[in-house]
């Protein structure tokens, strides 16, 4: 653990005076610990020690990638204020993506790019006048564009922080950062357009990708839920029985609504289903649930998501 690198991360990506969270989460027993702090709080000696301490006892440390409202007690999306950070999550083929990144004309240099495990990264931009509906869009293009996290879009998401390690690995995996560019970016630097997108990273260069792993309880999470659809079983039933099993997720049953809606939509595209027909189906599943503006826009979000993940496995 290093909180002097902790201490240069926080200070290049918030101001004194501003409102962040700070999260520490447990794998064993599963706990989440938040604090909200203004940044000269968590920059406090005695603060970065109470949080090697507990990164050393087994807490992952994470930060808001979103400045909060002063006086917020809580991080959800009502009390995010500004945004300060686009970012993207890399699980899967992490160098081959990060170079495709690096080369592509579509976005900016980094500001930070963090290593958050072997071959893991989050990608972020530091940017001014972005709004809320911006961001989300963006950071799905993004997502599309470099075989990112396609739920990692939300703007209450939080990041690892450098200087202290990763506690899900055995040995711990300390997190790692290396600051590309200190510019501040807005929308106009991103070029995201669908041309953009569908040549940035072709499908065939995923080809490689394991669609069968299941390293991680996500993974796990994953195989249990196609097993279960593909046996029929009741999709709304599915979805509680996830969210139950998941109370370590920030929204539990956030991730259980995403996790069955791309699977089901996945194995609609199998049976030659059209993706107009299976963005059809996800949007009346969640119509007594969503607004229905958003509700469509998700559907095409998570077909969309699905499609490519159908035709990646065209390519295995």
């Amino acid at each position: 653990m290093n909180t002097a690198i902790t201490h240069q991360f926080l200070t290049r990506s918030f101001s004194a005076g501003e409102t962040i969270a700070v999260l520490l989460r447990k794998e064993n027993p599963a706990s989440t610990t938040q604090r909200i702090v203004r940044v000269e709080q968590a920059l406090a000696p005695r603060y970065l020690a109470w949080l090697r301490y507990e990164n050393h006892s087994g807490a992952n440390v994470y930060v808001g990638a979103n400045l909060l409202h002063p006086g917020s007690r809580r991080r959800t999306k009502e009390c995010i204020t500004e945004v300060r950070h686009l970012y993207l999550d890399i699980d899967v083929d992490g160098e081959e993506r990060i170079d495709a990144l690096r080369a592509s004309d579509a976005v900016p240099i980094p500001t930070a790019i963090l290593s958050t495990s072997p071959g893991k990264y989050q990608v972020l931009w530091r940017v001014q006048g972005f709004d809320f509906a911006q961001q989300e869009n963006t950071l799905k293009l993004l997502a599309i564009a470099f075989g990112g996290d396609s739920a990692c879009t939300d703007r209450n998401r939080v990041l690892r922080v450098p200087g202290f390690r990763n506690c899900k690995y055995d040995p711990a995996h300390l997190v790692t950062v290396e600051y590309p560019s200190d510019s501040t970016y807005r929308s106009e630097d991103f070029s995201l357009n669908d041309t953009a997108v569908s040549s940035t990273f072709p499908v065939r260069q995923l080809a490689h990708t394991d669609l069968n792993r299941k390293d991680t309880r996500s993974e796990q999470d994953w195989a249990w839920v196609v097993e279960r659809l593909s046996l029929g079983e009741d999709a709304g039933k599915i979805t509680l029985m996830l969210a139950s099993q998941r109370s370590d997720k920030p929204n539990p049953l956030y991730y259980a609504q995403r996790t069955i809606d791309i699977a089901s939509a996945r194995i609609s595209l199998l049976e030659g289903a059209a993706i107009e027909d299976v963005i059809t189906i996800i949007e009346r599943r969640r119509s007594a649930e969503l607004p229905a503006a958003y509700c469509f826009s998700r559907a095409r979000e998570i077909a969309t998501t699905a499609q490519r993940m159908f035709l990646r496995q065209q390519f295995v």
